[in-house]
């Protein structure tokens, strides 16, 4: 039976909560609402169940007793500087405490939507610092390698494995796919014979439409007519040695062996592979915004970054699209 996103949010808190009980039930209200009109992941979900849990704990020793929803109007950006200084000492890092703030955030503006309570004390806070690192494209001639089924001629592994393996692979560099939305796709969603286009649902469950070359066809081709199993059309396109769903850690663990067998760095990811697939195209003179829609990205500044665009190719960008550039 599947169960509705929204009872799998509330679920993400435990029964029993360091906090009173109109405080606990708005906490739960909060989690239905981001599942089901802000849509969140359930993975985005459970993060933010946790955090809020994490707070309420710090909350009432911090206090003195269970917090409430005047206790939450009155936090104080001394309070959450505590609280983030206290996650420090048990060894978050400065990703970990900007997610959790965004949680809190997020309910404090809520509980402020429904006039029960304020975030003035987020705004007053100054958050935590983080370096950005930037991946590591791969070069063309690697991320080829890493995709061709002959790259793995001396592993005895069935053959339709391998050219399984290869097929994800050539999805999440020769259509810029995570590898979350290469294992989400059904057998009826296959882009094969005449269908040259995917539909992809990605993070926030947002779709967009991902072209696909014929050399990616083709290795999804190869692999449907080597799988010995019978892909049912609404079942996962690909699936395990037993026939049951994909999981990313044999992937994970598929390019790992790639990297000992060609020699390649240990940036050498699924991951990516993606990254490669937006950097290859940023080079040849891909449009930021185009590549941008084949991402996903919501925002254009966040292709920037994820393609390690520098200010010279930005520049040559306006240079050469702006009216009065030329």
């Amino acid at each position: 039976m599947t169960i509705p996103r929204t009872i799998g949010a509330a679920n993400a808190l435990p029964d029993v909560l360091p906090a009173d009980r109109e405080l606990a039930a708005q906490a739960r209200e909060w989690l239905i609402h981001l599942a089901g009109e802000r849509r969140v992941s359930p993975h985005t979900a459970t993060s933010y169940a946790r955090d809020l849990r994490q707070f309420l704990q710090f909350a009432a020793a911090h206090f003195g007793e269970p917090p409430s929803l005047a206790t939450f109007a009155g936090l104080a950006p001394a309070d959450l500087r505590a609280f983030l200084a206290a996650r420090r000492r048990l060894g978050a890092g400065s990703r970990s405490l900007l997610r959790q703030l965004a949680g809190l955030r997020s309910f404090a503006r809520y509980l402020e939507r429904d006039g029960k309570g304020r975030a003035l004390a987020f705004a007053a806070l100054r958050p935590p610092r983080i370096k950005r690192g930037l991946p590591k494209p791969l070069s063309i001639g690697a991320a080829r390698q890493m995709v061709r089924v002959d790259a793995r001629a001396g592993e005895n592994r069935p053959q339709w494995i391998i050219a399984r393996d290869a097929a994800v692979l050539s999805l999440l560099y020769g259509a810029g796919l995570r590898i979350s939305e290469a294992l989400a796709i059904k057998r009826s969603e296959a882009p094969v014979g005449a269908r040259d286009v995917l539909t992809v649902t990605g993070k926030g469950q947002k779709t967009r439409g991902v072209p696909i070359i014929a050399p990616v066809g083709q290795a999804i081709e190869s692999y449907i007519a080597h799988c010995p199993y019978a892909l049912a059309p609404e079942k996962p396109l690909f699936i395990g040695t037993k026939g049951g769903p994909l999981g990313p850690r044999v992937i994970q663990l598929t390019v790992a062996r790639l990297r000992g067998a060609l020699g390649l760095p240990d940036g050498a990811t699924p991951h990516a592979l993606r990254h490669s697939f937006a950097t290859h195209l940023l080079e040849r003179g891909g449009d930021l915004r185009a590549i941008q829609e084949l991402l996903g990205h919501a925002s254009l500044s966040t292709t920037q970054i994820y393609t390690a665009v520098d200010s010279t190719r930005i520049l040559e960008v306006y240079r050469s699209a702006h009216p009065r550039g030329r």
